[in-house]
């Protein structure tokens, strides 16, 4: 049988992690989503100053669909922002928006976890679900034959695991990089950072959610497997 009761003592943690940080996000993004950035500018003009004045004009701003759906793609150079970010002049959108920005600045400078994650998305996008699948076959398979193939398949996912601890620098990174851009390029006063600091905290904690789920959910296979009697 491949899930056990076991399987909810490693996966809870990390579920309980992710639901505080999505209720945070929620929260903290609902709370200062009201409250106007001094500055009048949008979470697109933020951006759009932020890239300016540290030399990426290349990189383009657009909206995007979606709730929170933002992001940097580096192969484009371009920054989407979602519709509550991009026409809103509100401390949570500036500072995601500058988050985003965090992104291009990092890719301009060569930063090495951007760099390595970006070129794990292939190995990632099918290791995620091709890995638990030879897993599985694997544990139908008896003998030393199929424990190789399972252990093919904990090898394989380990790459969405690893994908993950290597997302937390990154996006630790961004938003040290936006807090500081906010301030500097006037776009938030500092008795505004609270709410900043708020919303790309508990973002931030999202992410630690993440990558502790593929971890815990790679350590059960694991045990599973060494724990099975054929």
């Amino acid at each position: 049988m491949f899930f056990s009761p076991l399987y909810f003592l490693f996966a809870l943690p990390a579920l309980l992690l992710g639901l505080w940080a999505q209720m945070r996000v929620r929260s903290a993004f609902g709370k200062y989503s009201n409250v106007r950035a001094m500055s009048g500018m949008t979470g697109a003009q933020a951006a759009r100053r932020i890239l300016d004045t540290n030399g990426l004009q290349d990189v383009t701003v657009e909206r995007v669909p979606g709730t929170l759906s933002d992001h940097y793609d580096p192969r484009s150079k371009t920054l989407r922002l979602s519709d509550q970010v991009y026409g809103t002049p509100s401390v949570a959108a500036v500072g995601i928006a500058a988050h985003e920005a965090g992104h291009a600045l990092q890719d301009k400078a060569n930063y090495g976890p951007l760099a390595l994650r970006s070129a794990m998305v292939p190995t990632v996008q099918i290791g995620s679900w091709l890995g638990p699948i030879i897993f599985m076959v694997g544990l139908f398979l008896s003998g030393a034959f199929g424990n190789s193939i399972a252990w093919l398949g904990i090898i394989i996912f380990g790459a969405t695991a690893a994908f993950a601890l290597v997302t937390l620098p990154v996006e630790f990174d961004a938003s040290k990089r936006a807090k500081q851009l906010l301030v500097a390029n006037g776009v938030v006063a500092p008795q505004e950072m609270q709410g900043v600091n708020g919303v790309l905290d508990a973002a931030a904690l999202t992410y630690v959610a993440a990558a502790l789920q593929a971890v815990m959910t790679l350590l059960y296979y694991a045990s599973f497997l060494v724990g099975r009697r054929d």
